[in-house]
């Protein structure tokens, strides 16, 4: 088949557009890899300096503090008894009576001890009458010396006689003293201030000689009375310092100081019993009351205190952020906590005095980054 002119040359002109067409594209190509081949390329921007609160690195010397639960005690708690037997007959104080010196506690009937005295008083009148009798006679063959009367052995005699009945008189006054002293005792009297505790028998009861009555508390010396666990002996032993706070009054700490410490452990607490004497008890203390003994005593080597948020975990070793002075970059050390507290740690080696390290943000931080140090408490 044949092409006519016409239709020949639109063919041509088909080929030649598309053949531009495509040298065109493969031009465009060729300059825009060109082109990016030698394009600038950026450079990455500045690492930005953060701010970073710090703290600086100072050993001293701490107080290690030991805080125990205890109660107001007094020193001395007796238990009160009749020193005679016999039937209670009347009680004049309860359970929580503050009584002062000789006040009167019971009765006991005192009936027979009446009857004892008088007859002690008897025995006496008697003894007393028989001894001036004998000393008359005595006297009267004393009067007889150098006469045909007189006789030594008589004289011997009567001074025998005589010398007996003063002994057989001041054996009467004896008992009657003592007969006395036992209808005295049908009283119960407290020998010194204080609070009962205990009631321990009631009217009608007959006691025995020294069977308890009551149970007083002396409150001219009170003390604080903890338990101290087996671990925590030592810091007992070694407080420089002893202060407690009543539940009742909390802000306001008192001086104590030990006087005892068992030596073998309670039975059911399993802790060891201390005992630490109020040395100004304030006015308000009661016996039984709650309060918090603490115990300080300094350290055996300065340490340095930071917050617990300075504190990088390391795996199990604790570390924290050192900060260059001269250049800001940080850098992990490990270090060493002698001891935690609440809020703080107290680092015993790892760190020098005056060195300053990172306190916020610790685990956002990467070797080598600088930060701008921002004292700990600055705004």
């Amino acid at each position: 088949m044949r092409l006519s002119v016409d239709g020949f040359a639109q063919l041509l002109s088909r080929k030649t557009l598309l053949a531009t067409a495509a040298v065109g594209a493969v031009a465009l190509i060729a300059l825009g890899a060109f082109s990016w081949k030698h394009a600038p390329v950026a450079s990455p921007p500045d690492a930005v300096v953060r701010p970073a609160r710090i703290a600086e690195i100072k050993f001293r010397s701490h107080m290690h503090s030991l805080a125990l639960a205890g109660i107001v005690a007094p020193r001395i708690e007796t238990t009160l008894g009749f020193r005679v037997a016999g039937k209670v007959t009347a009680r004049e104080v309860d359970v929580g009576s503050a009584v002062q010196a000789g006040q009167l506690i019971a009765r006991i009937d005192p009936t027979d001890y009446r009857l004892a005295v008088d007859n002690a008083r008897a025995a006496l009148a008697s003894a007393e009458a028989d001894y001036a009798r004998a000393k008359a006679d005595l006297d009267r063959y004393q009067a007889l010396r150098g006469s045909a009367a007189f006789m030594t052995q008589t004289l011997d005699t009567r001074q025998s006689i005589s010398s007996t009945t003063l002994a057989k008189v001041e054996q009467a006054r004896s008992q009657l003293a003592t007969a006395e002293n036992n209808l005295d005792y049908t009283e119960l009297r407290t020998d010194a201030a204080g609070v009962i505790t205990a009631v321990q028998a009631e009217v009608g009861q007959v006691l025995a000689q020294g069977q308890g009555m009551v149970k007083l508390a002396r409150i001219e010396e009170l003390e604080i009375l903890v338990g101290v666990p087996e671990h925590r002996l030592k810091t007992v032993r070694e407080a420089s310092r002893v202060s407690f706070e009543l539940w009742s009054d909390t802000g306001h700490r008192y001086t104590a100081k030990l006087r005892e410490l068992s030596p073998s452990a309670d039975a059911m607490t399993r802790t060891y019993p201390a005992r630490f004497t109020v040395v100004e008890p304030p006015p308000f203390i009661g016996i039984g009351m709650t309060a918090t003994l603490t115990l300080a005593r300094p350290d055996a080597e300065l340490l340095a205190e930071v917050p617990l948020s300075a504190i990088f975990q390391q795996g199990t070793q604790p570390a924290v952020w050192v900060v260059d002075k001269a250049s800001g970059a940080v850098a992990l050390r490990p270090v060493t906590i002698a001891r935690w507290r609440d809020e703080t740690a107290l680092i015993a080696s790892g760190v020098q005095d005056g060195e300053i390290v990172a306190t916020a943000g610790v685990h956002k931080l990467e070797p080598g980054q600088k930060v701008k140090p921002v004292l700990l408490g600055a705004r």
